[in-house]
């Protein structure tokens, strides 16, 4: 047969830059049973095929309904299904991906036009083997799309998706250190001497001194990220803040900051810059993550909208958090602004907020501090 594949994120994201896992396992699995198949880049080609998979991750990635309707199309991913998303069957899901999958798309994008891409931007394509050890989370957190599960479960050996021939290796597990053989697990991932890197935020409030010591001194290949969703649990991640102060290093260790989901409300305003004041006590780098829900996100819709936009402007940019307080990026912006006789969107933000919750103050003017 002739097989299609489409990963609808990359047609329908300008800057989506990361492989679809589903797509590279349903590649390698035809390949090897001798069909042809191919990355499609155009809808309107998929009666070109006997069979089209298409896989996205999004659900805010838009597809003609028409294109999902034809009779030859197959399709699946979170972004079709949410938390409901169907298996791959297991011959495909446990087959060594393709990475190769992607090898004309790219090469195409850095020959081509006067603005080429960097070879940085495609590096999870072209340098890292990519897969699942664990599978599976307890936590059921109202905000994850991780439902199905509620346990954290053995899913895959390591070589059956390692590339000897690759640099690195990328781990998608949900929640690693709630394995119970997560150190036998990481110990296999060290083994390989290549540098790794897990993609989802790790589960901070597992941290143990022995679990630090272990991750910290491996060959960890980029941030270290770890989340910080509920101000709930403030005293619990600031107990877990000094063992990773004891063993991070010169290592970045970032936290993702989730906003606008129980409310978006002046507290929810307030409860981010308080695990943000925290992170910086520590050396930890936030970053902004603003709810969605489906298409759905409650913070577009909040009167302090500009100030969501201004926080993850200012958070999720290392360079602009670690140099300036919110409030000095707040004044860069107006000295930025075109019209002199006007305030700029977060000037006007910040200053609207800080008459009526004057309380707020002290956090505008906050610094990172790097120790």
């Amino acid at each position: 047969m002739r097989i299609g594949i489409i990963d609808a994120d990359l047609l329908g994201r300008n800057k989506h830059r990361f492989p679809n896992l589903a797509c590279e396992k349903i590649s390698g699995y035809y390949k090897d049973h001798g069909h042809s198949v191919e990355l499609v880049l155009d809808y309107n080609d998929t009666n070109k095929y006997d069979k089209v998979f298409i896989s996205k991750v999004f659900t805010d990635t838009q597809i003609e309904p028409h294109i999902i309707q034809a009779d030859n199309v197959e399709i699946g991913g979170t972004g079709f299904y949410f938390d409901k998303a169907p298996a791959l069957p297991e011959w495909i899901e446990h087959h060594m991906p393709d990475y190769h999958l992607y090898d004309g798309f790219i090469k195409n994008l850095l020959i081509k036009g006067t603005k080429k891409p960097s070879q940085e931007q495609f590096r999870f394509y072209t340098d890292y083997s990519i897969g699942f050890l664990t599978r599976g989370c307890f936590r059921k957190c109202g905000f994850c799309v991780n439902q199905k599960y509620n346990h954290v479960f053995m899913h895959s050996q390591l070589d059956e998706f390692l590339d000897h021939e690759r640099k690195k290796l990328c781990l998608l597990d949900d929640n690693f250190f709630g394995h119970p053989q997560w150190k036998t697990l990481l110990q296999k991932v060290i083994d390989t001497n290549k540098p790794f890197v897990f993609k989802q935020g790790l589960d901070e409030r597992l941290l143990t001194e022995e679990k630090c010591k272990m991750l910290f001194s491996a060959k960890y290949d980029g941030d270290v990220i770890f989340a910080f969703d509920n101000i709930t649990d403030y005293d619990l991640i600031h107990k877990k803040l000094k063992i990773i102060r004891k063993y991070k290093g010169k290592k970045n260790v970032k936290f993702y900051v989730l906003v606008g989901f129980d409310s978006t409300d002046a507290q929810d305003i307030l409860n981010a810059f308080k695990r943000i004041a925290l992170l910086f006590r520590y050396g930890c780098l936030p970053y902004i993550m603003r709810f969605q829900n489906k298409n759905d996100m409650p913070w577009k819709m909040s009167e302090f909208r500009s100030l969501y936009i201004t926080l993850a402007r200012w958070c999720n940019q290392p360079s602009i958090v670690k140099k300036m307080s919110f409030r000095d990026f707040c004044e860069l912006n107006q000295e930025a602004h075109k019209n002199k006789d006007t305030l700029c969107s977060s000037m006007d933000a910040m200053r609207k907020f800080e008459k009526r919750y004057p309380e707020i103050a002290r956090y505008f003017d906050m610094r990172f501090e790097n120790r």
